[in-house]
C-alpha cells in the first residue's frame, strides 16, 4: 500500500512562502503521476499541481502558476510544492496524492477521482 505523508504547512503573511514536503512509502511501482490538491472550508478539493512520476511532464492550476512549483528529490522519495507569493485565498488544507492511471502522466490528471492515494493533509493558513 502506498502511503503519503504531507509536511510543512503553517501560518505565514501573505506575500510570504512556504515548502510543502510529501513522503512517498510502499510500492511505487505502478504510480504514473503524483499531485498536489487543497481544500477550504466549505469548498470542494481543487487541484493545485501535478507531475508525471519521472518528471517529464508538469502541470499546474491557473490560480497558482507563476507562484507555485512542484518538484522532486527522487532519492528521498518525497514531492514538494513550493509556494511563493502566498495570498490569504491560498488558505486551505493541502493533499498529496498518487494515480496508477497511465494517461495521467502524459496529459495530467486535475480530478480528485483520478488519484487512488492520499496523504492526510496539512494545514496552510495565509494571513492578510
Amino acid at each position: 500500500q502506498v502511503q503519503l505523508v504531507e509536511s510543512g504547512g503553517g501560518l505565514v503573511q501573505a506575500g510570504g512562502s512556504l515548502r510543502l514536503s510529501c513522503a512517498i512509502s510502499g510500492p511505487t511501482l505502478g504510480i504514473y503521476a503524483m499531485g498536489w490538491f487543497r481544500q477550504a472550508p466549505g469548498e470542494e478539493r481543487e487541484f493545485v499541481a501535478s507531475q508525471s512520476w519521472i518528471g517529464d511532464s508538469t502541470y499546474s492550476a491557473d490560480s497558482v502558476k507563476g507562484r507555485f512549483a512542484i518538484s522532486r528529490d527522487n532519492a528521498k522519495n518525497t514531492v514538494y510544492l513550493q509556494m511563493n507569493s502566498l495570498k490569504p485565498e491560498d488558505t486551505a488544507v493541502y493533499y498529496c496524492a498518487a494515480t496508477g492511471f497511465e494517461h495521467c502522466s502524459r496529459y495530467g490528471c486535475f480530478r480528485s477521482s483520478e488519484y487512488a492515494y492520499w496523504g492526510q493533509g496539512t494545514q496552510v493558513t495565509v494571513s492578510s
